[in-house]
């Protein structure tokens, strides 16, 4: 696993918004910053569980998905917001864990 981004649930506005209207959020992006730091708020919509919006995650980018998730507690199945990347949530301790794989050209 490779550390990737932390994302800091808020309610509050921050710097350099960006709207993700498909996935029903708004971040700031992790890699203006060599920490991989991300706010985000969720729109009161988003379709997400309580622990992924109000608990900060940590995110891991894996080389398997389907492997990494073998005997996890899944909160958010296997999806793609945007091409060339699958991501999923896990709870890890009562902590929410980001999974993601990224398709990389052969």
């Amino acid at each position: 696993m490779k550390f990737n981004h932390i994302g800091i649930p808020t309610t509050g506005s921050f710097e350099g918004e960006i709207d993700l209207p498909h996935l029903k959020m708004t971040v700031s992006d992790h890699e203006n910053n060599p920490f991989g730091i991300q706010w985000q708020r969720y729109w009161e919509e988003a379709p997400y569980p309580d622990l992924v919006k109000s608990v900060p995650h940590v995110a891991f980018e894996v080389d398997d998905l389907e492997k990494a998730l073998r005997d996890q507690k899944i909160i958010i199945e296997p999806n793609s917001p945007s091409e060339g990347l699958t991501v999923a949530f896990i709870e890890v301790n009562g902590a929410p864990i980001e999974l993601m794989r990224y398709q990389r050209d052969p």
